[in-house]
């Protein structure tokens, strides 16, 4: 072994050696019947890995890594995204630099553009998925535009279609106006804007004054939407307009009478407590409109500009002018005040969201969703944390019906003809004549796929369905599926219902939703702000290990703040592993590894290494990586390197062979348990380790060892001695030889030059006895206090109990 850790060569070397030689590969070194699988959730073709990704990659490889030494037969999916908004946002602004646009070229150019585009420069994330160690099968790669799994979606389209569950109808969605597309909430990105808020006069059509003085004063920020309103509103309970309900008002500058209604839905708090309702720019208006029979109006185009009568082709703005004149002119304009509220954007192109009402394709979710909410609700799936299980379930039976079409030309186009007589069929392979009328004059409906519609399909399509395939037969359903909770309506339980539509059985059981990595200031992680961090500079400074190490370490079921401090602590761990092996390897030339425990060390250390197997198996079963991340860091760092490695040193400089066997064989179940968490320092100090039969991503994970089971807690005395000792320096009087002989060669108290006070020592003791006991008899700091400070008050007292008792006090 080289004196020092390098894992800059270490890393790259073991990725290439364990992915040639097949060990990422479904199946390998599986010893056993049972399967364990994870598909990973695909990312965009065109992105790149962010902390994110980095911390979910982390989290399945562990589970990989941990089911596969157990001898699973592992396959943990790759793949991707073609990301259709996000794709075809690119090339667009690509093209428009050229000074030419996709309307220009044709849709068949541009999507031939796009695939030339991603074939030179997609991709990139899997190479980075590679350097964080993540042992994917990387040669079953899929994309969700390959010829098969084009094949896979427009046979669930066809399904679907056929159950009849999907229809075409007029609905509002969210929809750009740059890119001229619906789109999904995900999508959808919320920002704080300064506007306007107008108040605004709408007079009594009968002239009556029993409400408002003759008339009702609105407010709204978006005064060139009144030119399509058909109602205002009020709340049913709110005293101010309990005379104006049935009555009409004249709405400004179109002059068109509408009725005022009551509605629930309206908040008296906002502006005047009366509301217009304009029920084809707005989403509550929509449903406003729809319960009380009212006219629905487009008075705003696809591309954001006007087409109201006498104002076609203005933007909004300019029309917001002339509405504006004509209230002042009038004296209908009351006010103007400054005012700032969350508007909807295109997370792509950062253009307003246009709430539109537009013919959509949509998929019923009745009928298609029930089965997914009674699985969750028999815990056949289970979201961790709980809290997410509950939110999956409410998000399931509040669903609407689906918009899964898009106004864009990189996608699934959907697998609908019309024919000259109006006839439509939906098929697959692609009709050559009309099912109903015989015509084979045929037109495809241009739009395509939601890309949840195919993302759905995910963990069905990449193992060959439609088809019925042996991975398909042997790998699902799997079993983990890791993501953020922002996905939970539009992925997972989208994947959940699929699969028990298609294929009667759930695509997993358990759900893991990560936390969201802040920046290190609370803020989020973005580019745009500045305060994003790239995962290829951990990797680059610290390693992948010590990255991986990290991410896990903050990881919990709250938001984290980034800790480059837990990255350090893992090139920490790693530096200290590694020099730890290598006194033992070099102390040890010639042995075998062999458990031959002879001393009060080797007993002790052979029993914390299967408690903290038996800690870790556990953590990761409920998927608590940081609790499984620190028990190994303490079982590393504090029981093997500072109290083992110490005490039986001077006894592997004497040759003792009992000692020797024993250290190699407690290194070796040392490097096994922690190779999950870093899998690239562990390969290369097991290579080091002789007679090795196979690597040690595919060896055996320790089984449990009870043998020394009740040597676990010998070495608490000496612990307690050494903590007295070297706060202290008063000599705590010990059982006999064994217990002396570790204090001695871990301690070394002949460093020590003034004798210790042991009578102030034991009153210091009894001070933070007294000052512990005061705290956790006060009822309000344990019910109040965070579980584990109240956890730790417990443990330091019951650490002070036990040294003053050392001390005889």
């Amino acid at each position: 072994m080289e004196p020092l850790y390098d894992p800059s060569a270490v890393e790259r070397r073991w990725q290439q050696t364990w992915e040639a030689e097949g060990l990422y590969a479904a199946g390998a070194g599986h010893r056993r019947a049972e399967s364990f699988v994870i598909c990973v959730p695909p990312p965009n073709v065109t992105g790149e890995l962010h902390m994110g990704h980095a911390l979910n990659g982390s989290m399945q490889d562990v589970l990989i890594r941990w089911h596969r030494m157990q001898g699973f037969d592992t396959l943990w999916q790759p793949g991707y995204d073609h990301a259709g908004i996000s794709t075809q946002n690119v090339v667009e602004k690509q093209l428009v630099a050229e000074g030419t646009s996709r309307q220009e070229i044709g849709r068949e150019a541009f999507v031939a553009r796009t695939w030339d585009w991603l074939e030179r420069t997609g991709r990139t994330i899997i190479v980075q998925y590679r350097r964080l160690g993540a042992s994917l099968d990387y040669a079953r790669e899929r994309f969700t535009m390959d010829d098969d799994y084009v094949r896979a979606v427009m046979t669930f389209f066809v399904r679907l279609w056929e159950r009849g569950w999907i229809y075409r109808a007029n609905r509002i969605v969210n929809w750009c106006p740059y890119h001229e597309t619906a789109i999904s909430d995900l999508e959808v990105e919320h920002v704080e804007k300064d506007d306007t808020l107008y108040r605004i006069v709408y007079p009594f059509a009968d002239d009556g004054t029993a409400a408002g003085d003759g008339g009702l004063t609105i407010a709204t920020v978006r005064p060139a939407t009144l030119l399509g309103d058909t109602a205002v509103a009020v709340h049913p309970d709110d005293p101010r307009y309990a005379d104006a309900v049935g009555r009409e008002v004249v709405v400004p500058v179109v002059e068109r009478r509408v009725p005022v209604v009551a509605d629930d839905r309206v908040d008296p708090e906002f502006g005047t407590g009366a509301v217009k309702v304009t029920p084809g720019h707005d989403p509550m208006d929509f449903e406003i409109g729809r319960d009380h029979d009212l006219l629905t109006l487009t008075v705003i185009g696809p591309d954001g500009r006007m087409v109201a009568e006498g104002f076609e082709g203005l933007t909004q703005a300019e029309a917001d002018t002339r509405i504006l004149a004509w209230l002042e002119e009038r004296g209908r304009l009351e006010s103007r005040e400054p005012y700032r509220h969350s508007v909807g954007t295109c997370e792509r192109c950062h253009t307003r969201i246009e709430p539109l009402v537009s013919p959509q394709w949509w998929c019923r979710m009745d009928d298609l969703g029930a089965p997914a909410i009674e699985a969750l609700r028999e815990r056949r799936v289970r979201f961790h944390p709980e809290s997410q299980h509950r939110f999956a379930i409410e998000s399931l039976e509040q669903a609407p019906d689906w918009c899964i079409s898009r106004q864009l030309w990189w996608g699934h186009q959907i697998p609908v003809w019309t024919c000259e007589n109006g006839h439509q069929v939906s098929a697959w392979p692609p009709p050559e004549a009309c099912a109903e009328c015989g015509s084979g004059a045929l037109e495809r409906d241009p739009d395509v796929l939601d890309t949840w519609f195919s993302s759905a399909l995910w963990p069905l399509a990449t193992l060959g369905w439609p088809d019925e395939t042996p991975e398909l037969e042997r790998y699902y359903r799997g079993d983990v599926n890791v993501t953020a909770r922002e996905i939970i309506r539009l992925w997972e339980n989208r994947m959940i219902f699929t699969g028990l539509f298609l294929r009667g059985e759930i695509p997993f059981t358990d759900v893991i939703i990560t936390s969201t990595i802040l920046a290190a200031d609370g803020r989020r992680m973005s580019k745009s702000l500045g305060t994003g961090v790239d995962p290829m500079e951990p990797i680059g400074a610290h390693g992948a290990d010590a990255t991986r190490y990290g991410l896990l370490k903050i990881s919990s079921t709250q938001d984290v703040r980034y800790s480059v401090g837990a990255i350090e602590e893992g090139r920490k761990l790693a530096i200290k592993l590694w020099n730890v092996s290598r006194l033992i390897l070099q102390q040890t030339e010639g042995s075998e590894p062999a458990a031959r425990p002879s001393a009060l060390e080797e007993r002790w250390i052979l029993a914390r290494l299967d408690a903290a197997r038996e800690a870790v198996e556990e953590a990761w079963s409920r998927f608590d990586f940081s609790a499984a991340t620190s028990v190994m860091y303490h079982l590393t760092f504090d029981d093997f390197c500072d109290w083992y490695a110490e005490a039986v040193k001077p006894r592997l400089y004497d040759r003792d062979e009992d000692a020797r066997a024993t250290a190699l064989a407690a290194l070796e179940r040392l490097l096994a348990l922690l190779h999950p968490l870093m899998p690239h320092v562990t390969e290369e100090i097991w290579s080091s380790l002789p007679d090795r039969k196979a690597r040690l991503i595919v060896s055996s994970w320790p089984e449990a060892d009870a043998s020394y089971a009740d040597a676990l807690t010998e070495l608490d005395r000496v612990q307690e001695a050494a903590r007295v000792f070297r706060r202290s320096g008063v000599r705590v009087a010990l059982e006999g030889d064994e217990e002396r002989r570790v204090f001695e060669a871990v301690v070394r108290p002949e460093r020590q030059r003034a004798e210790g006070d042991a009578d102030a020592e034991r009153d210091r003791l009894r001070k933070e006895i007294a000052r512990a006991e005061g705290m956790l008899s006060n009822e309000r700091f344990v019910a109040n206090a965070p579980a584990d400070v109240v956890e730790g008050e417990r443990a330091k007292l019951e650490r002070y109990r036990g040294e003053l008792a050392l001390l005889g006090g």
